[in-house]
C-alpha cells in the first residue's frame, strides 16, 4: 500500500486529489496539508511514501517544504511529486534541485496523477519529455555558469557514464537496453551503480547532475 500526503492550499483541489488517490486499491491518503509548514509536520508524523506537493503555498512554499522533508533522516525514503501550473517555472527547477522526484502539471488527467504517484513510489523519476525539454531550455538561459563536475564522475566506467547520459536524455531502462543492445537487467545494474557512486536518490537527481556538471548540454542529441 502506497501511503500519500497531499499538500495544496486550495481546499477543493486538495480534496479532489485526495479522493481520487484514496479510491485506488493500492493507495491510501494518510494526510492533507494546506501549506508547506503543515506538509512538513505531516511528513514527520505519518512517514508517507509519497508527498504530492503544490509549489505555491502560504507560510512555506512547496520548494522549502520539499527541502526540509528530504533533509530529515526520518523521512529519507519519502518521494516528493511536485504539482504546478507552470511548466517552465524557475521554481520547478529549484524543486528538483531540492530533491523532488519529478513534477506534474495540474492540468494532467486523473489517470496521469495516479500513475505519477505509483512511478515515484517505486523510486523512478517522473520527467515528462515535453516538460523536461522546456525546463532544460529555461535552465540554459538562466544558469549559464557550469559547476565544476563532481569528482565522483571520474569513478564511473565508460558504460556507466553512457547510461547516465541516456538517463539524462529521458530514456527508460527498457529504452536504454534497446539502445545499448543489452538486457534490461544489465541496465538496472548499471543504474544502481551510478546512483551508489554518485550518491543519488533517483533519476531526477541524475538528470540534474548530468546537466549541471556539463556532462550533457541543452540541445545535445
Amino acid at each position: 500500500m502506497i501511503r500519500v500526503v497531499v499538500a495544496d492550499d486550495q481546499t477543493i483541489v486538495r480534496a479532489g486529489f485526495a479522493a481520487l488517490l484514496g479510491a485506488q486499491e493500492d493507495i491510501t491518503v494518510v494526510g492533507e496539508a494546506g501549506d508547506g509548514a503543515e506538509a512538513v509536520e505531516l511528513a514527520r508524523r505519518h512517514r508517507p511514501d509519497v508527498m504530492v506537493m503544490d509549489v505555491r503555498m502560504p507560510r512555506m512554499d512547496g520548494i522549502e517544504a520539499t527541502r526540509r522533508v528530504l533533509s530529515d533522516p526520518g523521512t529519507e525514503n519519502l518521494r516528493v511529486l511536485i504539482l504546478t501550473t507552470f511548466d517552465i517555472d524557475e521554481h520547478v527547477y529549484d524543486a528538483l534541485s531540492a530533491g523532488a522526484s519529478g513534477f506534474l502539471l495540474k492540468d494532467a488527467t486523473a489517470a496521469d496523477l495516479v500513475a505519477a504517484v505509483r512511478i515515484v513510489a517505486r523510486g523512478d523519476a517522473l520527467l515528462a519529455p515535453q516538460v523536461t525539454a522546456r525546463l532544460v531550455r529555461e535552465f540554459a538561459k538562466q544558469r549559464r555558469t557550469r559547476l565544476t563536475p563532481p569528482a565522483a564522475l571520474s569513478t564511473l566506467t565508460a558504460r556507466e557514464n553512457e547510461v547516465l547520459v541516456l538517463m539524462a536524455g529521458g530514456l527508460s531502462n527498457a529504452e536504454i537496453a534497446t539502445h545499448l543492445v543489452v538486457s534490461e537487467h544489465t541496465v538496472k545494474t548499471h543504474v544502481a551503480r551510478v546512483f551508489t557512486k554518485l550518491g543519488l536518490r533517483d533519476r531526477a537527481q541524475a538528470v540534474m547532475l548530468a546537466y549541471e556538471s556539463g556532462l550533457v548540454t541543452p540541445g545535445q542529441p
